[in-house]
Protein backbone atom coordinates (compact mmCIF):
# COMPACT_ATOMS: atom_id res chain seq x y z
CA UNK A 1 0.00 0.00 0.00
CA UNK A 2 1.59 3.47 -0.50
CA UNK A 3 2.20 6.27 1.82
CA UNK A 4 -0.65 7.84 -0.06
CA UNK A 5 -2.88 5.45 0.39
CA UNK A 6 -2.47 4.89 4.09
CA UNK A 7 -2.59 8.38 4.88
CA UNK A 8 -6.09 8.29 3.35
CA UNK A 9 -6.90 5.14 5.31
CA UNK A 10 -5.39 6.33 8.52
CA UNK A 11 -7.54 9.60 7.97
CA UNK A 12 -10.81 7.75 7.58
CA UNK A 13 -10.17 5.75 10.34
CA UNK A 14 -8.90 8.83 12.40
CA UNK A 15 -12.56 10.25 11.53
CA UNK A 16 -14.82 7.49 12.19
CA UNK A 17 -13.20 6.96 15.59
CA UNK A 18 -13.19 10.71 16.27
CA UNK A 19 -14.46 11.15 19.67
CA UNK A 20 -14.81 7.36 20.97
CA UNK A 21 -12.49 6.38 24.53
CA UNK A 22 -13.37 3.22 25.24
CA UNK A 23 -13.61 0.36 22.70
CA UNK A 24 -13.22 -3.22 22.84
CA UNK A 25 -10.60 -5.20 20.20
CA UNK A 26 -12.20 -8.55 18.75
CA UNK A 27 -10.87 -10.82 16.24
CA UNK A 28 -13.21 -11.70 13.84
CA UNK A 29 -10.93 -13.06 10.96
CA UNK A 30 -12.04 -16.64 9.82
CA UNK A 31 -16.09 -16.21 9.97
CA UNK A 32 -18.38 -17.00 7.47
CA UNK A 33 -20.05 -14.10 5.34
CA UNK A 34 -23.40 -14.71 7.07
CA UNK A 35 -21.94 -14.97 10.75
CA UNK A 36 -19.33 -11.68 9.34
CA UNK A 37 -23.21 -10.22 8.52
CA UNK A 38 -25.30 -11.60 11.39
CA UNK A 39 -23.21 -9.99 14.05
CA UNK A 40 -22.64 -6.70 12.10
CA UNK A 41 -26.21 -6.68 12.39
CA UNK A 42 -26.62 -7.95 15.69
CA UNK A 43 -24.26 -5.02 17.19
CA UNK A 44 -26.24 -2.30 14.62
CA UNK A 45 -29.62 -3.15 16.21
CA UNK A 46 -28.24 -2.44 19.57
CA UNK A 47 -26.11 0.89 18.06
CA UNK A 48 -23.42 -0.67 18.62
CA UNK A 49 -20.27 0.34 15.43
CA UNK A 50 -17.90 -2.09 14.20
CA UNK A 51 -14.76 -1.61 12.09
CA UNK A 52 -12.33 -3.90 10.96
CA UNK A 53 -8.53 -2.37 10.79
CA UNK A 54 -5.21 -3.35 10.43
CA UNK A 55 -3.41 -2.84 13.62
CA UNK A 56 -0.67 -0.56 12.22
CA UNK A 57 -3.20 1.99 10.33
CA UNK A 58 -5.18 2.19 12.91
CA UNK A 59 -2.17 2.52 15.45
CA UNK A 60 -1.46 5.06 13.04
CA UNK A 61 -4.76 6.62 12.99
CA UNK A 62 -5.52 6.79 16.28
CA UNK A 63 -1.91 8.55 17.85
CA UNK A 64 -2.23 10.90 20.49
CA UNK A 65 -5.35 9.75 21.62
CA UNK A 66 -7.42 7.52 24.42
CA UNK A 67 -7.98 5.03 21.74
CA UNK A 68 -4.04 4.51 21.26
CA UNK A 69 -3.17 1.67 23.60
CA UNK A 70 -5.70 -0.79 22.96
CA UNK A 71 -3.19 -1.68 19.39
CA UNK A 72 -0.37 -1.04 21.36
CA UNK A 73 0.45 -5.51 21.51
CA UNK A 74 -2.34 -6.73 18.74
CA UNK A 75 -1.03 -7.87 15.56
CA UNK A 76 -2.97 -7.96 12.23
CA UNK A 77 -6.15 -7.15 11.59
CA UNK A 78 -9.16 -6.89 14.38
CA UNK A 79 -12.10 -5.76 15.02
CA UNK A 80 -13.00 -2.34 17.01
CA UNK A 81 -16.61 -2.45 18.66
CA UNK A 82 -17.64 0.73 20.60
CA UNK A 83 -20.96 2.61 20.91
CA UNK A 84 -24.03 1.68 23.38
CA UNK A 85 -24.79 4.12 26.72
CA UNK A 86 -21.83 2.93 28.46
CA UNK A 87 -18.27 0.56 28.41
CA UNK A 88 -19.95 -1.56 30.77
CA UNK A 89 -23.17 -1.72 28.73
CA UNK A 90 -20.72 -2.33 25.80
CA UNK A 91 -18.52 -5.25 27.41
CA UNK A 92 -21.97 -6.93 28.81
CA UNK A 93 -23.31 -7.24 25.08
CA UNK A 94 -20.13 -8.12 23.27
CA UNK A 95 -19.18 -11.15 26.01
CA UNK A 96 -22.76 -12.20 26.01
CA UNK A 97 -22.58 -12.47 22.30
CA UNK A 98 -19.30 -14.37 22.65
CA UNK A 99 -21.13 -16.37 25.58
CA UNK A 100 -23.74 -17.51 23.24
CA UNK A 101 -21.74 -19.67 20.94
CA UNK A 102 -23.34 -18.07 17.68
CA UNK A 103 -20.01 -16.51 16.45
CA UNK A 104 -17.27 -19.00 17.54
CA UNK A 105 -15.02 -16.99 15.87
CA UNK A 106 -15.87 -13.84 17.56
CA UNK A 107 -12.86 -13.73 19.98
CA UNK A 108 -12.09 -10.29 22.85
CA UNK A 109 -8.82 -9.45 22.59
CA UNK A 110 -8.77 -6.51 24.53
CA UNK A 111 -9.98 -2.89 24.55
CA UNK A 112 -9.32 0.52 26.05
CA UNK A 113 -10.78 2.10 28.48
CA UNK A 114 -10.58 5.98 29.92
CA UNK A 115 -7.44 5.91 27.78
CA UNK A 116 -5.84 2.57 30.10
CA UNK A 117 -5.05 -0.73 27.56
CA UNK A 118 -7.23 -3.47 28.89
CA UNK A 119 -6.96 -7.45 28.54
CA UNK A 120 -9.26 -9.73 27.74
CA UNK A 121 -9.13 -11.29 31.07
CA UNK A 122 -9.67 -7.76 32.54
CA UNK A 123 -12.64 -7.20 30.09
CA UNK A 124 -14.36 -10.29 31.36
CA UNK A 125 -14.49 -8.89 34.63
CA UNK A 126 -15.89 -5.25 33.53
CA UNK A 127 -19.11 -7.01 32.20
CA UNK A 128 -19.75 -8.36 35.82
CA UNK A 129 -19.69 -4.50 36.86
CA UNK A 130 -22.64 -2.40 37.65
CA UNK A 131 -23.59 -0.44 34.50
CA UNK A 132 -24.27 3.53 34.42
CA UNK A 133 -27.92 3.46 34.65
CA UNK A 134 -27.21 0.29 37.91
CA UNK A 135 -24.88 2.99 39.18
CA UNK A 136 -27.28 5.85 38.98
CA UNK A 137 -30.33 3.49 40.85
CA UNK A 138 -27.79 2.37 43.57
CA UNK A 139 -26.78 6.08 44.45
CA UNK A 140 -30.14 7.27 44.02
CA UNK A 141 -31.30 4.78 46.77
CA UNK A 142 -28.17 5.54 49.05
CA UNK A 143 -29.43 8.95 48.87
CA UNK A 144 -32.72 8.33 49.67
CA UNK A 145 -32.16 5.71 52.73
CA UNK A 146 -31.56 8.25 54.87
CA UNK A 147 -34.55 10.55 54.04
CA UNK A 148 -36.74 7.39 54.17
CA UNK A 149 -35.33 6.56 57.48
CA UNK A 150 -35.48 9.97 58.99
CA UNK A 151 -39.24 10.22 57.91
CA UNK A 152 -40.28 6.59 59.60
CA UNK A 153 -38.41 7.50 62.83
CA UNK A 154 -40.77 10.97 62.99
CA UNK A 155 -44.02 9.00 61.47
CA UNK A 156 -43.37 6.25 63.89
CA UNK A 157 -44.33 7.84 67.35
CA UNK A 158 -47.05 10.29 65.84
CA UNK A 159 -48.93 6.88 64.32
CA UNK A 160 -49.13 5.15 68.00
CA UNK A 161 -50.25 8.91 69.52
CA UNK A 162 -52.78 9.25 66.75
CA UNK A 163 -53.76 5.77 67.01
CA UNK A 164 -54.36 6.36 70.92
CA UNK A 165 -56.32 9.38 69.87
CA UNK A 166 -58.67 7.65 67.96
CA UNK A 167 -59.29 5.04 70.55
CA UNK A 168 -60.21 7.72 73.04
CA UNK A 169 -62.37 9.13 70.55
CA UNK A 170 -64.13 5.62 69.89
CA UNK A 171 -64.17 5.05 73.82
CA UNK A 172 -66.30 8.57 74.60
CA UNK A 173 -68.45 7.93 71.35
CA UNK A 174 -69.76 5.19 73.13
CA UNK A 175 -69.94 6.03 76.36
CA UNK A 176 -67.28 4.73 78.22
CA UNK A 177 -64.98 6.58 80.87
CA UNK A 178 -61.66 7.81 79.44
CA UNK A 179 -59.72 8.93 82.24
CA UNK A 180 -60.11 5.21 84.19
CA UNK A 181 -58.31 3.84 80.77
CA UNK A 182 -55.25 6.34 79.98
CA UNK A 183 -54.14 5.48 84.18
CA UNK A 184 -54.00 2.09 83.01
CA UNK A 185 -51.93 1.98 80.32
CA UNK A 186 -49.79 4.72 82.25
CA UNK A 187 -49.19 2.08 84.93
CA UNK A 188 -48.84 -0.52 82.76
CA UNK A 189 -46.58 0.99 80.13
Amino acid sequence: MSKLVKKLVSRDIASRLDGVNDAIVANIVGMTGEQNYNIRKALRDTGVKIMVVKRTLAARATEGTLLRPAFGEQAGSMAVIWGCEDFVSLVRLVTKMVDSGKFPKLEIKGGVMDGDAITADQVKKVSKWPSRTEQISMLVGQILSPGANLSGQLVGPARKIAGQVKKMIENLEEGAPVAAESTETGAAE
